[in-house]
């Protein structure tokens, strides 16, 4: 938190989403205080009262574009269209930008747990949010799957088991792809990951 008496007029969603690029194109730790300065606009002196430090300025944008991912998450996930339908547009989502032909820096998200995962507890708690968020909604597109006899289940284990587990391993291919993605830039890899993902919950 701010300290008491800290001048709030620049603490605006403007300059949080030009911490977010600064971020995205350096990380944490190559991010310094001038790379800051020039993409936001703002002298040293006027950042630093605004958020307090770097950690705390980078603690607030990856809050920011974490919470606007899992907004357009769960856009994603509640389409009116067909679970199997939802689940590919969530896997096929950040092809757009991993894709792109100026290939965008990653996801800020997956690229703070990577640097600073374990070593920072603001980044854990948010990176470990998001999952858990995301997991959520799509344990409960799987049910409503479930329930429309669009996804079909064996009885020899508890049908919330079973859903738990797709839900995992849909998770660790959405996660995994974003990763491939930034590496290898091949769409025809990610495709067939997300298809063999889905062929795997859903069958042919």
């Amino acid at each position: 938190m701010p300290a008491p008496g800290r001048p709030r007029e620049f603490k605006d969603q403007r300059v949080v989403e030009a911490a977010v690029d600064a971020f995205l194109q350096k990380g944490y730790a190559a991010c310094s205080a001038q790379d800051l300065c020039e993409q936001t606009g703002l002298g040293r002196g006027s950042l630093y009262n605004a958020f307090g430090n770097k950690h705390e300025l980078y603690i607030e944008a990856l809050e920011h574009y974490d919470l606007q991912g899992l907004s357009e998450q769960k856009q994603i996930l509640q389409r009116p269209i067909s679970v199997k339908a939802r689940l590919q547009a969530l896997l096929d989502f950040p092809m757009a930008f991993d894709f792109a032909e100026q290939q965008k820096p990653g996801c800020l998200v997956i690229n703070a747990a990577m640097e600073r995962g374990g070593m920072d507890a603001d980044v854990d708690r948010i990176f470990q949010r998001h999952v858990g968020l995301l997991e959520d909604m799509i344990i409960a597109v799987l049910h409503e799957a479930l329930d429309s006899g669009e996804l079909q289940l064996a009885d020899s284990e508890s049908l919330d088991t079973q859903v738990a587990e797709l839900a995992a391993m849909l998770l660790s291919s959405f996660y995994g792809l974003r990763v491939l993605n930034k590496g290898t830039q091949n769409r025809e890899l990610a495709h067939r990951i997300a298809n063999g993902t889905l062929t795997a919950i859903f069958g042919v």
